[in-house]
C-alpha cells in the first residue's frame, strides 16, 4: 500500500510540476519526430541512427545506475539524468538534421528559463525562520544549546539539488539540545551579509549551514574558501561528519 501511494505521487508529482512535465513533452517528442524522419531518411542514415540510439541507451542506463549509486538524494539523481538525456538527444538529432538539434536546444532553454526544479518540501524536524526570529531563538538561551542552520535560496540550483539532506538529517539528530533551522536568503537576502555568506558570484556559497553553541557561530559548512578550492559534494554523511554530529547526539544521550 505504501508502495503505491509513493507511486501515486510520483505520478502526480509527474503530471502537476511544470518542471518535469516539459521534459516529459520534450524527450517523448523525440519519438513522433523519429518514426516520421524514418520515411524521409536514407537507409544508410537510418541504419546509422539506429545504432547510435543503441549505444546512447547503453551508455544513458550506465550513468543512470552510476548516479544511482553515488547520489544520495533524489533531486539530484533527477538533474544528472536529465542532463545526460539531453546531451544524448542533442547528439542523435544531429544525425537526422541540425536544425532539429537547433529547435531541441531552444525548447530546453525555454524549459530552465520557465521551470524550475522542485526542491523537497518536507521539513522534518527542521524549523523555517526569519533572520529576527533565529537571532531571538540563540539570544534567548532558554531553547537549544546548539542550532544547526541552514541558509538557502530556491533560486541556487545546489540548493534544490541538496534540499533533501538537511531535513532527513534532522530526524535523525534532533533532540533537546540540538535543534535545526532553516533560513530563506530568496526571502530575506539582507541576512546574507549578516551571517556572512555571499549567495552568488564565483564565490556562491548556497546553502551554507552554520552551527551555533549558545547563540556563538562555532563551525561552518563551506568553510570560507578564499583558495577557491574545489568544495565536497554535499551529503548527509558529510555535514554528520563536519559538525559532529554523532559526538553531540551522544553526550545528549549520556547526559540524560
Amino acid at each position: 500500500m505504501k508502495e503505491q501511494n509513493n507511486l501515486m505521487a510520483w505520478l502526480n508529482q509527474m503530471v502537476g510540476e511544470p518542471y518535469y512535465f516539459f521534459h516529459f513533452l520534450a524527450f517523448f517528442s523525440y519519438f513522433i519526430v523519429r518514426s516520421s524522419a524514418a520515411n524521409v531518411l536514407s537507409p544508410q542514415i537510418t541504419q546509422l541512427l539506429f545504432h547510435r540510439e543503441i549505444q546512447a541507451i547503453l551508455a544513458f542506463l550506465m550513468l543512470a545506475a552510476y548516479k544511482i549509486v553515488r547520489e544520495e538524494t533524489w533531486e539530484g539523481f533527477v538533474t544528472d539524468t536529465l542532463f545526460f538525456g539531453k546531451i544524448f538527444l542533442v547528439a542523435l538529432t544531429l544525425i537526422m538534421d541540425y536544425h532539429l538539434t537547433l529547435w531541441y536546444l531552444v525548447v530546453f532553454s525555454v524549459i530552465y528559463v520557465l521551470a524550475q526544479q522542485p526542491p523537497f518540501e518536507e521539513l522534518g524536524s527542521s524549523s523555517k525562520l526569519t533572520p529576527l526570529q533565529l537571532e531571538a531563538l540563540l539570544a534567548e538561551g532558554n531553547t537549544s544549546r546548539f542550532w544547526l542552520v541552514e541558509f538557502r535560496a530556491s533560486f541556487s540550483s545546489g540548493c534544490r539539488r541538496a534540499s533533501r539532506c538537511f531535513p532527513e538529517l534532522s530526524i535523525t539528530y534532533s533532540n533537546k539540545n540540538l535543534s535545526f533551522g532553516i533560513v530563506d536568503l530568496g526571502l530575506f537576502p539582507n541576512a546574507a551579509e549578516k551571517f556572512g555568506i555571499s549567495p552568488g558570484g564565483s564565490m556562491g556559497q548556497l546553502p551554507t549551514y552554520i552551527l551555533f553553541e549558545n547563540a556563538t557561530e562555532v563551525s561552518r559548512f563551506p568553510e570560507f574558501n578564499f583558495e577557491a578550492t574545489p568544495t565536497p559534494p554535499l551529503s548527509k554523511q558529510l555535514l554528520a561528519r563536519h559538525f559532529e554530529l554523532d559526538r553531540l547526539l551522544l553526550e545528549y544521550v549520556n547526559g540524560n
